[in-house]
């Protein structure tokens, strides 16, 4: 119905999907994968001038060299303006993009290609320019963000001297990291947490699973054991720590034992929140194509209520002893309610009792 508007499919999905997006919906005028975004205004242009449809995405993890592939997707976030972001306060600095870790659920390795990090003068860069701004807290995000890993002047530099780096900028007050691997949560990293001020004491490390079979179906590299251990370091270099989890319930071949093992793990780590998915096939990805998709969905949305129910009642616990304490909290800006009001009041509707 209308001819003269460019329609775009960006992102991850655009980068698996491709030319499929085109034979599926014909009236879309351009595709373009994550390492590509910053190319999106010039292709809008040669579109408009008549030039046709326009498609532009990354290599394939097998079309190419390491390096060729890695250059493909090679494109971290444009330097964006205050009025683009949700809270001038308030930034996201992407460190690092891609993963190399292959979970048979997951397409990100598939669409954002090989892990690369980036140079941490340039980090430090743009936190000194956020703080510019007016921003008082950032967050550092990556796939794996605990991960990272960059040569620069001849010296290997990690998460941990990344936040001694940026620790000191003037005008931060707090320093966030996501999302991390249980697998690279390594010892100086805790370390830091727990020694710079700045840095808050909160990480989330996804679990996914309570169970040593379901990890291996799921190719997470890590027994629950070793997910113990890591949890037994965190609360002794960092007492008081937050941890936060993953989990996904019904994945292939999921038997009560086994999802009965998450109930306990969750249980005995008491994370401070969980994010809890049913599982859901992705086309492209291992467990599509060699596991079967048999938990029934009435069960899996049992198990999700489930698992939640009990996260719940461990939240209100924890979050009952902050009853009479008094804590220091980063003020975002008007609450989404008194912004409603504000809009009623302006527009001269009386507001509901």
């Amino acid at each position: 119905r209308h001819p003269d508007k460019i329609i775009g499919v960006l992102g991850c999905m655009a980068q698996k999907d491709q030319r499929l997006i085109f034979e599926r919906a014909p009236y879309v005028d351009l595709v373009v994968g994550p390492g590509q975004l910053h190319q999106v205004a010039e292709l809008i242009e040669k579109i408009a001038a008549g030039e046709g449809p326009r498609m532009e995405v990354s290599l394939g993890r097998k079309q190419g060299t390491r390096q060729a592939v890695t250059r493909s997707h090679e494109s971290f976030d444009p330097l964006r303006t205050v009025e683009m972001r949700a809270t001038p306060y308030q930034a996201y600095v992407r460190i690092m993009i891609g993963c190399d870790k292959f979970c048979t659920y997951c397409v990100v390795p598939t669409t954002r290609g090989p892990e690369q990090s980036r140079p941490p003068s340039q980090i430090a860069s743009e936190v000194r320019m956020l703080a510019g701004q007016g921003v008082r807290e950032v967050t550092l995000i990556g796939q794996t963000v605990n991960s990272y890993s960059h040569v620069e002047d001849g010296r290997t530099w990690r998460l941990a001297d990344l936040l001694e780096l940026i620790h000191d900028t003037e005008g931060i007050d707090r320093i966030k990291f996501v999302t991390n691997f249980p697998r690279d949560m390594d010892t100086p990293l805790l370390e830091a947490v727990n020694d710079l001020s700045k840095v808050c004491r909160y990480l989330h490390v996804p679990a996914q699973s309570g169970s040593d079979a379901v990890l291996e179906r799921m190719k997470r590299g890590y027994t629950v054991d070793e997910y113990r251990e890591m949890i037994g370091r965190i609360n002794e270099i960092v007492p008081g720590c937050a941890v936060s989890s993953d989990f996904i319930v019904g994945f292939c071949g999921e038997s009560d034992q086994e999802f009965e093992a998450s109930v306990r793990l969750v249980e005995e780590c008491r994370f401070k929140n969980s994010f809890i998915f049913k599982y859901s096939p992705r086309s492209g990805t291992k467990a599509d194509d060699r596991l079967d998709d048999d938990v029934p969905e009435a069960q899996k949305r049992e198990r999700n209520a489930r698992l939640l129910e009990g996260q719940t009642a461990i939240c209100e616990e924890d979050n009952a002893l902050f009853i009479g304490r008094s804590v220091e909290v980063l003020v975002e800006g008007l609450s989404k309610m008194t912004l409603k009001q504000q809009k009623r009041q302006h527009r001269g509707t009386p507001h509901p009792m």
